[in-house]
């Protein structure tokens, strides 16, 4: 029997299955690894919005309302206080040995201060930094001072912080966090969707293709300025975007005055949908605009792409562009448009690159180093340990 088959474990956080994204991705792989071990879950969360799916767990699920953008997202400051000022009073009325709290670090101070309340710990999972994100977006200067304080708290207080790779804990160390606290769990992809088997979207035209967030701190701008200068020698190349975000407006905008008609946005599919898409493109379009405090993150798109065996087009350095290079997944392009157009060049002539990659290498990569299942259940295991 397991050791821990008693022990009651609250999940908080804001996205959660059916919702699409890596956030909700990551949760649910932590919340079958806590139930494979034998704990007692709770999730509470936000109801999905219309034309989610359905999805009934084998746990207990708690949904509330919360307002959300005209996107459907639950991102802005308003909408963040509509989930966090209610969480506060749910996570107060429940039992738990354990409460895992997912960012934002306003959801981290509910959590933090029903915790301390109540005598209970809590495990934070550092999957982004939101100090660092809000340098790329135009917010007034006060804003990252006091977020950076809230996350400093929420981050030094926990029992333990688990962290998605190991720059990621090196900047949670900086917070003043203790090592022993930091436990690297990596992150992945579910290999059951993103893999190579399966349909592949078709298309009349050769296509590059995003999946998932789009933020000004991405600069998925690149890509579409890129595009318009690949039209000299490709005139009949695509680039579609799936997925939603904050910069998703300015896309928009740069897509109609440099390449119109020549890039498409899909909205948020499921990602059995958005694996096909995935499938079918020349490669998969992944970037960080440099300099703005993100450059050591290895953003899950790497990961979705490589699974299916699509070469990845990485723009910007770091971390990112070290992981592309390292597990021979696609090319590494400098965060320039001619630079990415030359390597939608080389992709469309050859996407083994010379014969030094293949879809066979890729994937095997993914399955040995990208795993969200081995990922959710060695951070299961760092959540059990914090009673």
């Amino acid at each position: 029997m397991a050791r821990s088959s008693r022990m009651k474990v609250v999940v908080a956080t804001r996205l959660y299955t059916p919702e699409v994204g890596a956030a909700a991705f990551r949760l649910k792989a932590l919340v079958d690894g806590l139930v494979e071990q034998g704990a007692d879950v709770e999730v509470v969360t936000t109801r999905p919005p219309e034309g989610s799916g359905v999805f009934r767990p084998p746990y207990r699920l708690s949904r509330w309302p919360v307002l959300r953008d005209a996107g459907g997202n639950v991102r802005g400051y308003v909408q963040y206080l509509s989930f966090d000022v209610p969480l506060f009073f749910r996570l107060l009325a429940r039992r738990a040995d354990v409460i895992v709290s997912e960012p934002p670090p306003t959801t981290g101070l509910a959590v933090a201060l029903t915790s301390a309340l109540r005598r209970r710990p809590y495990v934070y999972y550092a999957a982004d930094i939101w100090t660092d994100a809000l340098s790329a977006m135009s917010v007034p200067s006060f804003v990252p001072k006091i977020l950076g304080a809230v996350e400093g708290t929420v981050l030094r207080r926990a029992a333990a912080v688990v962290a998605v790779s190991e720059p990621f804990a090196a900047r949670v160390a900086e917070f003043g966090v203790a090592a022993e606290r930091i436990t690297v769990v990596g992150n992945g992809v579910d290999t059951g969707i993103f893999t190579p088997s399966g349909p592949a979207a078709e298309s009349e035209r050769p296509y590059f293709v995003y999946t998932g967030t789009m933020s000004e701190w991405q600069g998925a701008d690149v890509f579409i300025e890129a595009l318009a200068l690949l039209h000299e020698t490709h005139p009949h190349v695509d680039v579609r975007f799936f997925g939603q975000g904050t910069d998703e407006p300015h896309l928009r905008e740069v897509a109609e005055a440099m390449a119109p008609d020549r890039v498409h946005f899909g909205g948020v599919v499921p990602p059995a949908q958005a694996a096909a898409w995935i499938r079918g493109a020349v490669g998969a379009l992944v970037s960080i605009k440099p300099g703005q405090g993100y450059d050591f993150a290895r953003p899950t798109k790497v990961y979705a792409a490589a699974g299916c065996g699509t070469p990845v087009l990485y723009s910007g350095q770091g971390e990112g562009a070290a992981l592309v290079d390292a597990g021979a997944l696609g090319i590494a392009a400098a965060y320039r448009p001619r630079a990415v157009a030359d390597a939608m060049a080389d992709l469309l002539a050859d996407d083994t690159l010379g014969g030094a990659q293949s879809r066979e290498s890729r994937v095997a990569w993914v399955n040995e180093n990208g795993s969200l299942a081995a990922s959710g259940r060695i951070a299961a295991l760092k959540v059990l340990e914090a009673r």
